[in-house]
C-alpha cells in the first residue's frame, strides 16, 4: 500500500493530466456538433471493422462444416442429375427402362460425410486415411464418394479412423460401364498421372464414342449404379486383341480431395455378405472335392 502511494504522488501530474484531457474530450464532443458528428463516424469505422474481423474469422472458422455439407448435397445432386438423365434417354428410346430401375435404389442410400486427413497420389500402392471410423458406423467394403465422383472403397477401419483403398492404387478394380451404351468393364489404374486411368475388358462389340461418360455398373456390392467415374479420351485395343482398354479421364480430383461421403445402405450389406457366403461355399466344395 505504501509503494501504491509513493507511486501516485511520484507521477501524479501525469495523472491529473489524463483526467483533464478525458474532461476536456466530453466537453469538446459534448457541446460541438463538428466534432462529435466526426467523432461518431470514426467511432463507427473502428466498431464496423472490428465486427468485420470477428465475422470473417467465425466465418473461416465454420468453413469445415460447411464443405462436408456441400459435399454431401453434392452427392446427393449428382445421382438426382443422373437419374434425370437417365429417364429423358428412356423417353426418347435411346435406352432401356433397366437404368430408371436402379436408379430408384438412390433414395434409400445414407451418405457419412468425412474429411480425408491423409492422401497420397504418386505411388501404386496409394493409400488415403478417413476422419470417420466404426463408432460412425464405417465398416469394410463401404463405398466412398466425392462430390464429383468416384473415390474408392474402405479396406480397414478403426474406431474413429478409415483406410480407403483409392481409384489411384493398382489393385483397386471397380466394375463400371458407359453410361446409356450398357457396356461394362472394370476401372483400372496403372500408376503415372492422378487423373487418367483405364476403362479394361470392354467387349469388341461395343458402340461408343469419345467423350462418352463412364459411370459405376451397381453390379458390385460396394457402389450404387451411376455414380460419375470419368469420361472416355481415346480407345485403344487390349493386349490379346480381344477387347478394349478405354481410356478415361477421372472426374474426382484426387490431389486437392479434402471431402468425401462414405455410401452406407443396409441392402448393399446383405448382398456383400452373401457373396461371401458363396465364395466360402465354393471354396469349401472345392477343397473336400479335392
Amino acid at each position: 500500500m505504501r509503494n501504491l502511494l509513493e507511486f501516485l504522488a511520484k507521477y501524479n501530474h501525469w495523472f491529473v493530466f489524463l483526467i483533464l484531457e478525458v474532461v476536456s474530450m466530453v466537453l469538446l464532443f459534448q457541446y460541438n456538433s463538428y466534432q462529435g458528428s466526426a467523432w461518431f463516424s470514426s467511432a463507427n469505422a473502428v466498431t464496423g471493422k472490428l465486427y468485420e474481423w470477428d465475422a470473417n474469422v467465425e466465418t473461416f472458422f465454420s468453413l469445415t462444416k460447411v464443405n462436408q455439407e456441400l459435399t454431401q448435397r453434392n452427392a446427393y445432386l449428382e445421382q438426382e442429375v443422373q437419374k434425370l438423365s437417365d429417364s429423358l434417354v428412356s423417353v426418347t428410346k435411346d435406352s432401356s427402362i433397366y437404368h430408371r430401375d436402379q436408379f430408384a435404389l438412390l433414395r434409400n442410400y445414407r451418405l457419412i460425410p468425412a474429411k480425408v486427413v491423409a492422401n497420397s497420389v504418386d505411388k501404386p500402392g496409394n493409400l488415403m486415411t478417413i476422419d470417420k471410423g466404426s463408432a460412425d458406423g464405417i465398416h469394410k467394403d463401404m463405398g466412398v464418394i466425392s462430390g464429383t465422383g468416384v473415390v474408392g472403397i474402405v479396406y480397414l477401419v478403426a474406431e474413429h479412423y478409415a483406410i480407403v483403398i483409392p481409384v489411384l492404387n493398382t489393385k483397386s478394380n471397380i466394375s463400371c460401364m458407359i453410361q446409356n451404351r450398357g457396356y461394362f468393364g472394370y476401372l483400372r489404374w496403372k500408376g503415372g498421372v492422378s487423373d487418367l486411368a483405364y476403362l479394361e475388358e470392354v467387349p469388341r462389340h461395343a458402340h461408343f464414342k469419345l467423350g462418352d461418360y463412364v459411370v459405376t455398373s451397381g453390379y458390385s456390392a460396394v457402389f450404387p449404379p451411376g455414380v460419375r467415374v470419368g469420361r472416355i479420351l481415346h480407345v485403344f485395343n487390349s493386349a490379346d486383341g480381344l477387347s478394349y482398354r478405354v481410356q478415361l479421364r477421372l472426374s474426382t480430383d484426387f490431389a486437392r480431395l479434402r471431402d468425401v461421403c462414405v455410401i452406407d445402405d443396409a441392402a448393399m450389406k446383405e448382398r456383400l455378405e452373401i457373396m461371401r457366403a458363396a465364395q466360402d461355399s465354393i471354396e469349401t466344395n472345392g477343397d473336400n472335392n479335392q
